[in-house]
């Protein structure tokens, strides 16, 4: 058997950054389960490089409780680690490493308390969910849950162990993020009325984001939980030209909209449509026709929304104690799962704002209570 520490260093160790595969980790835990006597399912990309994984523990029975989570983590290249991302460092009360706080421990306790789990007498199962490529649009947690029903059981609610400081979650905005291209006409630099610059015209549909996004600041939603209390649009990549004297042909931007429940993404996306063919296309084509702009959609995340009588919202607040649910601005695999027709909500140990960071961390005492919580969990599991 190994303790949730030890499980916590086992996972950490596996380099499942999302650009790269995450079979390593995810043979080894099926090779854990089976030593255990617990069959497991893998559901591969169709490239067979990444996979998800399904368990359940307990009887095969419908329903249940399905604890969730993403085996993939974000970069470390260039951020000023003062430890080993990959190798956990236990200092002032805290365990250092990628992804010890988003989200590798909530999955670690989960694995290290299978033992228990069946030692215990569950009614009902509990099962297990671990995604690749959370990070990058959630893309594969849906082709787990479209075999949901199919190959796989289905479970009664859902527990996506983000990282909430184990407060209780039932939404979060929707995520969505784009690629736009800009091809524009070269030239020299001295002959600026010969050519098309895709670099400034990018920078104009860039700065009409920009706007839009103030737009949104500017007109805040009354009583909204969220922080920011709106839909926000940020672009986060940018790359093109060939060198300064040169009228740069392409360049690229990714962006995204956070979208806050209840706005439109359609209205936003029209918003910038519009823009770009009343204000730059035309001064593009005037030059050359063959000049153009276009953008294609990178991921789709939907909001998770707070559900009357979620039976996965009773739960957790039974869990933990809490009195309130609350709301979190960065997007999960939450939203997927409610697509499916399966309450679901985030409840987890650990700090967002650790996330993401050199130097991640997450807090014992969080540890702690994520162990806590679930082993009340499996003790629910033993009621009729």
């Amino acid at each position: 058997m190994a303790t949730p520490r030890e499980m916590i260093d086992r996972l950490v160790s596996f380099d499942t950054t999302s650009s790269k595969s995450n079979l390593n980790l995810i043979d080894w835990v099926a090779d854990y389960l089976d030593g255990l006597g617990v069959k497991s399912h893998q559901v591969h990309n169709p490239e067979r490089t990444k996979a998800n994984l399904f368990a359940t523990i307990g009887p095969e029975a419908p329903g249940g409780i399905c604890l969730s989570g993403h085996t993939d983590v974000v970069p470390v290249d260039g951020q000023p680690w003062t430890t080993d991302p990959f190798v956990v460092t236990e200092r002032d009360g805290k365990l250092f490493g990628r992804g010890t706080a988003d989200m590798k421990t909530f999955l670690a306790i989960a694995l290290a308390l299978v033992p228990e789990m069946q030692m215990a007498k569950l009614k009902r199962p509990i099962h297990l969910a671990m995604s690749f490529d959370e990070e990058v649009g959630c893309a594969g947690a849906p082709l787990m849950i479209d075999e949901i029903g199919k190959s796989l059981p289905r479970p009664a609610m859902v527990v996506i162990g983000e990282p909430t400081e184990m407060k209780v979650v039932n939404a979060h905005k929707g995520s969505f993020g784009y690629r736009t291209t800009v091809t524009g006409l070269e030239a020299h630099s001295s002959a600026t009325n010969k050519g098309v610059s895709a670099v400034q015209n990018a920078a104009e549909i860039i700065h009409f984001i920009n706007r839009l996004h103030d737009e949104q600041a500017r007109n805040p939603k009354p009583g909204s939980e969220f922080n920011p209390p709106h839909s926000t649009l940020s672009v986060g990549v940018i790359e093109g030209g060939t060198a300064i004297n040169i009228i740069a042909r392409q360049c690229r931007f990714h962006w995204d909209i956070r979208l806050h429940p209840g706005d439109s993404r359609e209205a936003i996306e029209a918003r910038i449509t519009q823009h770009i063919d009343s204000h730059v296309l035309p001064r593009m084509h005037a030059v050359d026709p063959a000049t153009g702009v276009a953008t294609e959609s990178l991921f789709r995340v939907p909001a998770l929304v707070p559900e009357p009588g979620s039976p996965a919202e009773e739960l957790c607040r039974r869990l933990t104690g809490a009195n309130s649910t609350t709301v979190v601005s960065f997007g999960t695999e939450g939203g997927q799962f409610q697509e499916a027709g399966i309450p679901t909500v985030l409840c987890g140990p650990g700090r967002i704002l650790e996330a993401h960071k050199p130097d991640e961390f997450i807090a014992l005492d969080q540890i702690a209570s994520g162990i806590e919580f679930q082993r009340k969990l499996i003790a629910w599991a033993c009621e009729n």
